[in-house]
């Protein structure tokens, strides 16, 4: 009996290892979610600007003033710092959390908004 119950545990242990690592195969690592839902328009190389402004940094930097690029007024005038919970709030629905931005992207997986916050988190 206990021979059947120590092959039963093991066998769910393996599973449950397995699938674990299943999931994390498919999920999207920040860096590639940044990649496909932000790479377009921003970069997280030094101050190279695109459509949108460079990121590398981001995160504790005030909002509207990377240097080099032309933020709208809503944006420049909005006097926050780029938090985790105002990236958050942001990423939910820019054109909500500051009327008047010029970004209209959304992020609207709240687990994909945790994952490319946290690659923001890494790119100092």
């Amino acid at each position: 009996m206990l021979t059947s119950v120590l092959k039963i545990g093991f066998v769910v242990a393996a599973l449950t290892v397995s699938a674990n690592a299943a999931s994390a195969q498919t999920s999207p690592s920040g860096e590639a979610l940044f990649r496909q839902r932000c790479g377009s328009c921003h970069t997280v190389q030094g101050t190279q600007n695109r459509m949108g402004p460079a990121l590398q940094g981001v995160v504790g930097r005030k909002a509207g003033t990377a240097p080099g690029y032309n933020y709208s007024p809503a944006l420049r005038e909005w006097g926050r710092t780029w938090t985790v919970a105002n990236l958050e709030l942001y990423l939910a629905a820019p054109r909500t959390a500051v009327p008047g931005t010029k970004m209209s992207i959304v992020a609207p997986s709240p687990a994909q908004r945790a994952e490319i916050i946290r690659y923001l988190q890494t790119q100092r």
